[in-house]
């Protein structure tokens, strides 16, 4: 077993997802639903300097990417702008200021 097809499996573990199992359109939407989620019981939006929310950050951020450049499947679009309204209902608000 090569390294990279090691670590993607303890990933894969490690998140609990099985992706033999599931389709590209249900994984996608196990990982929309886990960071609607995250954002509703820590009302903030995933950290990178926390290993545990880092690939759901990454997630994020690729579908972000993804949805600016219209490459994002339509039907997902809409459900992605929910996520992206929450994530701004609970923006980080500098104390300072």
């Amino acid at each position: 077993m090569s390294l990279r097809s090691r670590r993607t499996t303890l990933r894969d573990e490690f998140i609990g997802l099985n992706k033999s199992n599931m389709t590209q359109s249900e994984l996608w939407l196990t990982k929309w639903q886990e960071a609607i989620d995250f954002l509703e019981t820590n009302h903030r939006k995933p950290s990178k300097f926390i290993p545990e929310e880092r690939n759901m950050r990454s997630w994020w951020k690729h579908n972000k990417k993804l949805m600016n450049a219209g490459e994002l499947k339509p039907e997902r679009v809409e459900m992605f702008k929910q996520l992206l309204e929450l994530g701004e209902k609970y923006k980080h608000v500098n104390q300072y200021q």
